[in-house]
């Protein structure tokens, strides 16, 4: 069954706002991510709760680190050509190093998580940390949500079939009684019971 056409302006009740700004929100960053994997593309997501709390995205590397990237491309700064030609090296070391330090910091996530120490972590690496876990944490709920909704919806259609099934069988008694009521007696003796007159006869 298709969905209809959401209708774009604020949603007014609170609650159905609050639970469709965290699934859309979550779906929003998992699709940042999907894209992020699939096109090999460095992306970064800002977004602003109605109650001002910050939620953020980089798929590569750090936020801060993107932002930096963002502010020299937009001053149109072009590069050396000396260093046109070592940039698809260093962008690739730069992406290697990236890989290696976010590898490091789930592993100690990780061990942090299966009871270790979180002396071992620094802060950037305990805010990466969370903003890792912030994410799964989200997609968890949407996969959640999404399974609720499948079983509220099961249990919906056999409500149906339940209910049609007792209508079947109450009108079906309902038809036994009346037919019952309204026909004749009937007994196994073929012809009416007579008396005949020579048996009392001596």
């Amino acid at each position: 069954m298709a969905r209809g056409k959401v209708q774009m302006k604020r949603i007014e009740n609170s609650v159905h706002r609050q639970v469709t700004f965290c699934k859309r929100r979550s779906g929003l960053l998992k699709k940042a991510k999907e894209l992020s994997v699939l096109c090999d593309a460095e992306i970064g997501v800002f977004i602003f709760s109605a109650h001002g709390k910050l939620y953020e995205l980089a798929t590569k590397g750090t936020m801060q680190g993107l932002i930096e990237r963002y502010m020299k491309s937009s001053r149109g700064t072009q590069p050396e050509p000396a260093a046109i030609e070592t940039q698809p090296d260093m962008d690739v070391k730069e992406e290697i190093n990236m890989l290696k330090q976010e590898i490091e910091i789930l592993q100690k996530g990780l061990r942090y998580m299966f009871g270790g120490r979180a002396a071992e972590m620094t802060l950037d690496e305990l805010i990466e940390l969370e903003k890792h876990l912030e994410i799964w944490i989200y997609q968890i709920r949407s996969t959640k949500m999404d399974i609720m909704f499948k079983e509220i919806q099961q249990l919906r259609n056999k409500e149906g079939i339940l209910k049609a099934a007792n209508q079947y069988l109450q009108d079906k008694v309902e038809e036994n009684i009346v037919i019952t009521n309204s026909a004749p007696i009937t007994t196994n003796i073929p012809y009416p019971l007579t008396i005949q007159n020579e048996i009392f006869q001596y």
